[in-house]
Order: structure tokens, then C-alpha cells, then sequence
């Protein structure tokens, strides 16, 4: 599964990728004992704490499949290691990817060739890991002065409420819209691109899937698993891209609009 003579999968990559991930099991095995010994206190039943954790696991699994899904990804690129740390801690796929190729992009790369220079892989690890933590910093110095003038402006009137689904869904088409872009154009800074016949055919795809599988969820009235219809609109995307490469001739898999 790993490769030892690639620093990208080398022992010291693979200790840190231990010692994070261990960090945030125990931390996460902490701040469960704590909270089942909380639920005692208030008055809750083991039988109320334990439908509270199964509940809570099976919300878990679509986030974990996104995840996975991110880590497949970014694995040509920065191998396995890497993104599975960054995707252990706070990163999640529209992050991870979006700054992962804006620095290939910068290095005249793409997400889809493999990094083989040290440097570069330790520029993209920078990029990704310091990129994240305005965000932490941001929420601790101005969470609440945030979400104070938040909630002030959209309690002023009836359309409050309004506002504010309009700032959300705004600024998540704005970065749907990046990835969109980045399929049909697809042009890197060195001229190069991979946006052609592929790019577009599985962009097509897994919004196709993610249609149906949503329509499914409505009609069948299956809301929980609609949490799923993003991850899996991803991995069946992947598998049409996978089989249309091995049964297309490759003159038309490999089409890309700038050659």
C-alpha cells in the first residue's frame, strides 16, 4: 500500500500521520466519556445516551465518505498520506482540493500528475495547512461579533431570515461555480490543460446522479439519505470516468479543448 522510497509514503510522513490521527481519537474518545457522564448528570437513561450515540455515528458516515472520496482525489497528486492527514483534522473536499490545485496550478501541475519534487510537495502542504487556519483564527478573534451583526440584520425585518439563506446558498453556488469553471476550462498557468471530453463528461455525471438520487430520496421519502447524494454522486461519477477510459478509444478520452 506504501511505497517507502517515495518521501511523499516515507516513515517520517507516516509517524506523523500516526501521531495526528492518534491525537484526534483520544481527543475524541475524551470528549465522548465526558459527554455520556454529563448526559448521567442531567438525568438522561443509558438507553437515551445510547440511541444519542448511534444516531450521531450514522450522521457520521456520509461526512466519512466525502472524506474518503477527497483522499482518492488528492492521492494521485500528493499520495495517500498527506490528504489523509489534512482530512483527519479540519479539511474538507471543496477546501482541500480548491487550494491543493490553486498551488499546482502556481507550480504549472495539475491534480492529476503526480508530485515528484520535495519541494513542492512541502510548498502545496503549506499552502493547505496555513490557508485553513484564518478560518480557526477568524471564529475565535470574531466568531461571536459575526454572528451577532448576523443575526441583527436578519431579525430587522420579515425578510431577515430570507437574507441570510441568500448569503449561504450564495456563497456555496460561488465555489460549486469555481469547480464548474475549472471542468470546462481547465487551463493552467503554463498553457496545459486536462478540461476537455473527460472533464465535462464527469461533471455531467455526477450532477446527473445527484439529481436522481435526490429525486429518489423525495419520492421515497428517505430525507436521512439525502446526506449521501453528494458522496456518491462523486464516487459514481468516478466510476463512469474509470469505465468510459477503458472502453473508449483514446483519442477521445484524452480530447482536451487547448491540446
Amino acid at each position: 500500500m506504501f511505497d517507502f522510497a517515495d518521501f511523499k509514503e516515507s516513515p517520517l510522513m507516516l509517524g506523523l500521520a500516526a501521531l495526528i490521527i492518534g491525537f484526534v481519537v483520544i481527543e475524541s474518545l475524551f470528549f465522548m466519556v465526558k459527554a455520556w457522564r454529563r448526559g448521567k448528570e442531567i438525568g438522561m437513561t443509558t438507553e437515551q445516551l445510547k440511541n444519542t450515540v448511534v444516531s450521531s455515528a450514522l450522521f457520521s458516515v456520509a461526512p466519512a465518505v466525502s472524506i474518503l472520496a477527497t483522499v482518492v482525489v488528492l492521492a494521485s497528486a500528493l499520495g495517500i498520506v498527506l490528504p489523509w492527514i489534512r482530512l483527519s483534522v479540519v479539511g474538507n473536499l471543496l477546501y482541500e482540493t480548491t487550494a491543493a490545485e490553486t498551488m499546482l496550478d502556481v507550480l504549472g501541475s495539475n491534480i492529476n500528475t503526480e508530485v515528484t519534487n520535495e519541494t513542492d510537495f512541502a510548498a502545496i502542504a503549506w499552502v493547505m495547512t496555513i490557508g485553513i487556519c484564518f478560518g480557526l483564527v477568524i471564529v475565535t478573534l470574531l466568531g461571536k461579533f459575526i454572528i451577532k451583526k448576523v443575526t441583527k440584520a436578519t431579525t430587522k425585518s420579515e425578510k431577515g431570515s430570507g437574507l441570510a439563506d441568500a448569503i449561504s446558498a450564495s456563497a456555496f453556488i460561488g465555489i460549486i461555480s469555481a469547480f464548474v469553471a475549472q471542468s470546462i476550462n481547465g487551463k493552467s498557468s503554463d498553457g496545459s490543460s486536462d478540461a476537455g471530453f473527460m472533464s465535462i463528461v464527469t461533471l455531467i455525471s455526477a450532477i446527473v446522479i445527484y439529481l436522481i438520487f435526490e429525486a429518489l430520496c423525495q419520492k421515497l421519502k428517505l430525507k436521512k439519505l439525502e446526506l449521501f447524494a453528494t458522496p456518491l454522486s462523486i464516487f459514481g461519477a468516478m466510476a463512469v470516468a474509470v469505465l468510459l477510459n477503458m472502453y473508449l478509444p483514446e483519442t477521445i478520452t484524452s480530447f482536451t479543448w487547448w491540446g
